[in-house]
């Protein structure tokens, strides 16, 4: 579940549309390449994608779909050399995107689940692995039905899973525990912030200041982590965060992260950053 894009035909830089922001230098549609693609599917400008206002670029992470949809799904056709697959590629490349993901989060709840001794652990472990599997399954299906997949359902069962999850897994966490799932904390100032095991699904944490909390344990699922300062933070054992999360985010060589992620490029002690 980790991208690879020497496997994948560009499909992030084709399928996806993105508008002229702080986030693109320019507007692109989707289904059509993006003008720094080269013919050998690579990227003219890599290197210095946030220098030349490209920083979305980097925050994206495909959860490994792009090689998924390019050499298992359309067989290692690409859509160059093969035009009449493109449409179809196209719109099977988020779907697929939405179901790596699913397997991410689905993939960790199980190892969280493994580490718990309470009785409620065991039936849903077994529920996750039911789960894990289904998902794995859909991701194996044709283009055609794939083109036409509604992830609600699936997403649905899961999520009710990933919250239970995190419930037996934060309950273990002594004292009370902060609940600001889908809170507005935009901006807000909470620097040195305790954290743990605090509920954040789907908190909006945009350029929120976090410089120094800590967040370990905490469920970060969905948390909109774009232009956080998470410099000094304590983030070990955080809960469903995702590298997209974190690379939206800013950071230091100090702040701590899960050692199953990577620490953004641009993270460094520079002020500013």
């Amino acid at each position: 579940m980790r991208a690879d894009c020497a496997n994948c035909f560009a499909l992030c830089c084709v399928a996806l549309p993105f508008s002229k922001s702080t986030d693109f230098a320019m507007t692109k549609p989707a289904g059509t390449p993006c003008k720094n693609l080269r013919q050998d599917f690579g990227c003219g400008i890599h290197t210095g994608l946030r220098d030349k206002g490209f920083q979305g670029c980097t925050v994206f992470d495909c959860f490994g779909a792009g090689q998924q949809v390019s050499q298992v799904t359309f067989g290692g056709r690409d859509w160059r050399t093969h035009p009449a697959t493109a449409a179809t590629m196209f719109t099977v490349f988020p779907a697929m995107r939405n179901l790596h993901e699913l397997l991410f989060h689905l993939t960790e709840a199980l190892t969280l689940t493994e580490a718990l001794t309470v009785p409620a652990a065991r039936p849903l472990h077994t529920q996750l692995h039911t789960a894990l599997a289904d998902t794995t399954r859909w991701t194996g299906a044709g283009p055609e039905t794939l083109a036409e997949f509604d992830i609600t359902p699936l997403r649905q069962k899961a999520n009710a899973l990933l919250l239970e999850t995190s419930e037996l897994v934060r309950a273990k966490v002594p004292g009370r525990k902060k609940n600001h799932r889908g809170a507005d904390l935009m901006g807000a100032r909470l620097p040195g912030a305790n954290l743990r095991g605090a509920n954040l699904r789907g908190a909006y944490l945009i350029a929120a200041d976090l410089k120094g909390a800590d967040l370990r344990t905490a469920d970060l699922i969905g948390a909109d982590f774009r232009d956080t300062d998470l410099r000094d933070a304590d983030l070990t054992d955080a809960l469903f965060l995702t590298q997209p999360q974190l690379n939206a985010a800013r950071g230091n060589p100090a702040t701590r992260i899960p050692p199953s992620l990577t620490r953004p490029a641009h993270w460094t002690d520079r002020p500013g950053d």
